[in-house]
């Protein structure tokens, strides 16, 4: 499928990190609407989404802290990847975060849950007949969020604070920001908006003026979760932004410590 680059786009701003639903099941023409972009929007074949047919409660762990419990999902996605492909993190963020965005735009809340800590790897990949070479890296609850209204529920579920976010000046290298067109403006603010495991914000950008790189700040695994993987999600938004803004590219995907560059 294409991408419905204005829908995403506006959806950007307006996704968050939600823990909290209200176990309403979500309606047939949703689910269906889900099920459609999970199998339409597959631009890597190393990486698919897939609705989870298990309770989500056996799925998630539970695990609280600062990285939240979720409560009360009513729906799960698993974000696949084949786990012979170098490039599967990166992969697996992109395709993963058009899932999320279209859920977004739905007026869905989501969350994107990693590493082994926070999700029951073994019992998603039964739910979605993960073959040999393929692992769930990751899942998002899905559903309508529940209101947060407590000063208390607001600081259990760390509401807002997941979404703070470094200033361009700490991110950026390369050309000046006088000298970038509107295209590079957009995708950069787009991709400062995506979210990231424990909202690290791993990623750093070297801007030419008809590219953006992307690269990982360090080669540390933190909390199980690939800095790859949030890179991917920031590849995404870079896309629809330049899309929206009228800028056609490509990716071509490198080795480490540079993640892609896109190229108009």
């Amino acid at each position: 499928m294409e991408i419905p680059f204005s829908r995403w786009h506006d959806a950007i701003p307006l996704r968050r990190s939600r823990r909290r639903y209200d176990s309403i099941p979500l309606e047939p023409a949703q689910l269906n609407q889900l099920q459609t972009v999970c199998g339409g929007f597959r631009p890597y074949t190393e990486a698919r989404a897939e609705m989870v047919s298990e309770s989500p409660d056996r799925v998630l762990r539970g695990i609280a802290g600062s990285y939240g419990k979720v409560k009360g999902a009513p729906s799960l996605i698993a974000f696949i990847g084949d786990i012979d492909d170098p490039y599967v993190n990166e992969k697996i963020g992109y395709t993963g975060e058009g899932i999320v965005l279209e859920a977004t735009a739905m007026g869905l809340g989501t969350c994107w849950v990693g590493g082994s800590m926070f999700f029951r790897r073994e019992v998603a990949e039964s739910a979605v007949s993960a073959g040999e070479k393929e692992r769930v890296f990751a899942v998002t609850p899905v559903g309508h969020t529940a209101k947060v209204s407590s000063l208390g529920e607001r600081a259990q579920t760390g509401f807002g604070m997941f979404h703070r976010r470094k200033p361009l000046a700490e991110m950026v290298s390369g050309l000046g920001e006088k000298e970038w067109p509107n295209w590079i403006k957009a995708a950069l603010e787009a991709a400062r908006l995506a979210p990231s495991a424990v909202n690290r914000q791993p990623w750093r950008f070297n801007v030419e003026p008809d590219s953006i790189t992307v690269s990982v700040d360090s080669p540390l695994l933190d909390f199980g979760v690939s800095k790859r993987l949030d890179c991917g999600i920031a590849m995404l938004h870079i896309e629809v932004a330049a899309l929206d803004s009228g800028v056609k590219g490509r990716w071509e995907l490198l080795e480490a410590p540079r993640v892609a560059r896109f190229t108009v």
